[in-house]
């Protein structure tokens, strides 16, 4: 019995969702150009879809699980179930104006033509805000709309926003965040979802990883209350005596965003032979 789950075919999504996988242990027997691949190390296996195909595959059961962009499943209404939100992926639905408009509020699209390929979530923002526009529904590259006439402004995924600079667009409503998500099939067999809570329980010792470092360092006794409250760990941090009197060893995770201001406080509290790992998988 394996496990389906229904990946993007290619783009940012596909790559994440299979590096995430890869990190989990789960191996795939052939490339990508293969509609249905089995994996060599889990049971599992892998369709490559369209990313706005996944969350009906999963609803009717074609797929058990899909990851898919949340943007995709808020559009489609699809009946299927939010298991995980994985946090990668992410991104912003927003509503975007030629750079030269002056805008004063949201009535600027009261009347106006919105070219998007998410008419459902616009439809109901502008239902939610009283707003009459008309929705021209697109397909492929919705930024170049208002520069050839088509519409008046666009609603559409914002990552950086260069590409709204690049079409002399800027950015006036954001609508909603979204991330990649892990959905499911709600009638899911019992063998199946005990297949998926494995899944899920290497994806969380995969991710909780993420932005973290194993530290170990040499501190002399006497700092080590000091040193404990800038080192909590995941409970408290391991401490190991020396052969040296009057020092031991102290390991702790920290996380990468708290590197550089740690290491010089520990510094100055006397900490030696600094070491620090990067650390693959955590499991709490």
């Amino acid at each position: 019995m394996l496990l389906r789950i229904a990946i993007q075919a290619k783009g940012r999504l596909h790559e994440e969702s299979m590096k995430l996988l890869e990190e989990a242990g789960i191996r795939l027997s052939s490339g990508k150009r293969t509609l249905l691949i089995p994996s060599k190390t889990f049971p599992v296996e892998v369709l490559f879809l369209r990313d706005d195909d996944i969350p009906q595959s999963v609803a009717t059961g074609i797929a058990d699980v899909g990851i898919v962009g949340e943007n995709e499943f808020e559009e489609k209404k699809e009946n299927a179930e939010i298991v995980k939100r994985l946090g990668f992926s992410k991104c912003r639905l927003s509503l975007a104006i030629p750079k030269e408009e002056v805008y004063p509020g949201l009535e600027w699209f009261s009347g106006r033509k919105i070219a998007t390929s998410y008419p459902n979530i616009l439809r109901g923002f502008l239902q939610q805000n009283n707003i009459q526009a008309e929705i021209h529904e697109i397909t492929g590259s919705v930024e170049i709309a208002p520069g050839i006439g088509l519409s008046d402004a666009i609603f559409d995924i914002v990552s950086s926003g260069s590409t709204l600079t690049g079409n002399h667009l800027k950015e006036v409503e954001t609508v909603m965040q979204s991330e990649a998500l892990l959905i499911g099939y709600k009638e899911l067999a019992d063998i199946k979802r005990e297949i998926l809570n494995e899944l899920i329980f290497r994806m969380n010792a995969v991710q909780t990883a993420e932005g973290k470092k194993y530290i170990l360092l040499n501190a002399p006794n006497d700092k080590l209350n000091e040193i404990f409250t800038l080192l909590p760990g995941m409970k408290s941090p391991t401490v190991v005596p020396l052969a040296e009197k009057g020092w031991s060893s102290v390991h702790s995770v920290i996380s990468e965003k708290q590197f550089w201001e740690i290491i010089g406080k520990l510094k100055t509290l006397g900490a030696e032979g600094i070491l620090v790992i990067p650390i693959e998988k955590m499991i709490l």
